[in-house]
């Protein structure tokens, strides 16, 4: 689940270990990572563009431009797409011109361009790699530069001799990219209160009848789990819905609120204390005017006219109480669901952008109806995250995956109050 969706910009050099990142690209595929590989001249002696390009479902790139037509390999696209940047193997070679800087090739290009974590396998003879000038160079690179170091393993190497520097396993690799993407999370919003609208709410007609939606509450409770794995304490408001957690979070605290009155009393007494929100709940725009006390008994001589009036606007109510100075300024999340595409050329942007303004959100989540595999009762959402700034369309994904992005978003956003 923590590489799903995940970019990974995989550099391969000429060592005899490049066969083994066939294998790499393999597994880090079926975990579900985005792969893309960079390799240098000297790594095609050692195994083929096609092989990787093949496993990835992406061309391999090894130049900075296509002879043939000139077409260029961005360097800086490849820097801010990658979430993780990982050179295996590694050789004495690469390692050394990281150090210094240098940028004779695209794989050096994208390192001095990447803007996310980098780490390295070194795969080398024992006697290179226990050279003081290798030291060295890895010792800048780690100390001074932040490049994470996958130490390499002892055994047999391609020369004969026995000893440290064989490349570690891909498998050990992957679990490696996995802690750090866990330890990335772990711990990113601690001490953060968050309170979470999830599911539909109720509105009744009489004692047994009732006004409401389709909403399950499953991208909600999504949310809701996202965001306590990351330390946060959560409190999750919701109405009906047939989602559950999928486990015991001590950090979450679940409050039932049926309709929009009880789940709008419940925000305004809960949402002054709290440092940021996600207003996620399917609340009903209108409830009826005059619930009955007792059942309506069905006239079939007669129409059955039901007066509906408004319900609070939560997230607007929310937007004009909400701090937004300071440290003690609080992040807040809107979610759209339109019947219009979510793409920036649909009518479903303008209304979201819209919300945005009225509700004063510091960003709000589109999703539509007309998009397949998106909207209520599906595992899985398409949506596009919208702030002031800019709009970022994401695929379809499960709705655990967009809650991870939406987590994500918040977390950067409380970043930059610091």
């Amino acid at each position: 689940m923590l590489l799903a969706g995940r970019h990974i910009l995989l550099g391969v050099t000429g060592s005899i270990a490049a066969y083994k990142a066939a294998m790499l690209v393999r597994l880090l595929v079926k975990a579900g990572a985005e792969v893309r590989v960079v390799m240098t001249e000297a790594a095609r002696d050692f195994i083929t563009p096609l092989t990787l390009a093949t496993l990835c479902k992406h061309p391999v790139l090894v130049d900075n431009f296509d002879p043939t037509n000139g077409a260029w390999n961005s360097h800086v696209s490849l820097g801010e797409w990658a979430d993780h940047y990982l050179i295996a193997p590694a050789t004495a070679n690469t390692l050394a011109k990281m150090a210094s800087g240098m940028a004779d090739n695209l794989l050096l290009c994208s390192y001095l361009s990447a803007r996310c974590p980098v780490s390295v396998a070194p795969a080398m003879d024992l006697d290179m790699y226990r050279h003081a000038a290798t030291r060295h160079n890895l010792e800048i690179l780690h100390n001074h530069y932040g490049v994470n170091i996958i130490e390499p393993r002892d055994g047999e190497l391609a020369s004969g001799l026995v000893g440290k520097g064989r490349m570690a396993e891909p498998e050990e690799i992957v679990d490696y990219l996995t802690r750090a993407f866990a330890g990335e999370k772990e711990g990113a919003l601690a001490g953060r209160r968050i309170l979470v609208t999830a599911g539909a709410t109720v509105e009744p007609i009489d004692p047994v009848r009732f006004v409401s939606n389709y909403s399950t509450g499953k991208m909600g409770y999504a949310l809701a789990e996202a965001l306590a794995d990351r330390g946060a304490e959560v409190t999750l408001v919701t109405g009906q819905a047939t989602a559950r957690l999928a486990g015991r979070y001590p950090n979450l605290t679940t409050v039932r609120a049926l309709s929009a009155a009880e789940m709008y009393e419940a925000c305004e007494r809960l949402f002054p204390a709290m440092d940021g929100a996600v207003f996620c709940a399917a609340v009903a725009d209108y409830t009826p005017a005059r619930p009955m006390g007792e059942k309506y008994k069905h006239d079939p001589a007669q129409p059955f006219l039901l007066e509906l009036k408004p319900t609070v606007d939560i997230a607007a109510a929310m937007g004009r109480i909400k701090r937004t100075d300071g440290a003690g300024r609080q992040v807040t999340i809107g979610f759209a669901l339109e019947t219009a595409p979510t793409g920036a050329e649909g009518q479903g942007m303008a209304y979201a952008r819209e919300k945005l303004e009225k509700k004063n959100l510091d960003a709000i989540v589109l999703n539509s109806l007309s998009d397949v595999g998106a909207g209520f009762g599906t595992d899985t959402n398409k949506v596009a995250i919208l702030d002031r700034e800019a709009a970022i369309e994401l695929p379809l994904k499960s709705k655990r995956e967009v809650a991870e992005d939406i987590a994500d978003y918040m977390t950067r956003k409380f970043a930059q109050l610091c």
